[in-house]
């Protein structure tokens, strides 16, 4: 049952707009060129679920910037994650697909949200299963803190000081029909469950 059909009010606060985003894109894109001095090496890896679209945008851009079509692959972490056993749910797992060789390559993992690590954690430990990159980075839409790992981004969007009890929702064209990040206090609405690949929970 929604927060609001049993009395509860949510106020959700637009933190970055359409156009916002597009900037940011473009913005990490050109560092992500500055940082590695080719481009020839990259391979993006977009974490599912919003990871994978970003991944793709950032790519594109890349591409209009040297000319040079990026490889882009998605990463599953579902059997990775260092939480299974302490939910009561089973993780449905989706399909990784890298579609080159990532030996000797610098990786760009990419999601819409880092909070506590976990997810870049699991993440590393998927794409070590895979080869033996030269080098991993990680590039976030959103940095929201609360590390619990001492996992870093190299490329964040936008830092977003947030409490525990506030949830940060991000939506893509491609995955929701609109591209924007809002910030949701939850704080009266414990009881909710919440969705991972949407929470900011990472």
């Amino acid at each position: 049952m929604p927060a609001q059909a049993r009395g509860y009010f949510m106020p959700k606060k637009v933190i970055m707009t359409p156009e916002d985003i597009k900037r940011t894109l473009a913005r990490i894109a050109h560092e992500i060129v500055e940082q590695n001095k080719s481009a020839e090496h990259l391979v993006l890896v977009g974490m599912r679920t919003r990871g994978v679209p970003l991944a793709n945008r950032l790519a594109a851009l890349i591409e209009d910037f040297e000319g040079l079509k990026i490889p882009i692959g998605a990463l599953d972490i579902s059997l990775y994650r260092d939480d299974l056993s302490s939910t009561n749910h089973q993780p449905i797992v989706q399909h990784t697909d890298i579609p080159a060789s990532i030996d000797d390559k610098s990786i760009v993992l990419v999601d819409d949200v880092l909070y506590t690590g976990r997810s870049a954690r699991a993440a590393m430990d998927a794409l070590i299963d895979l080869g033996r990159p030269n080098l991993i980075q990680l590039a976030v839409l959103v940095d929201r803190g609360h590390r619990e790992m001492p996992i870093r981004a190299n490329y964040v969007g936008k830092n977003v000081p947030s409490s525990r009890h506030e949830e940060i929702q991000v939506q893509l064209l491609e995955t929701d029909g609109i591209d924007e990040v809002a910030i949701t206090d939850t704080a009266d609405d414990r009881t909710k469950p919440s969705k991972a690949d949407c929470s900011g929970r990472n």
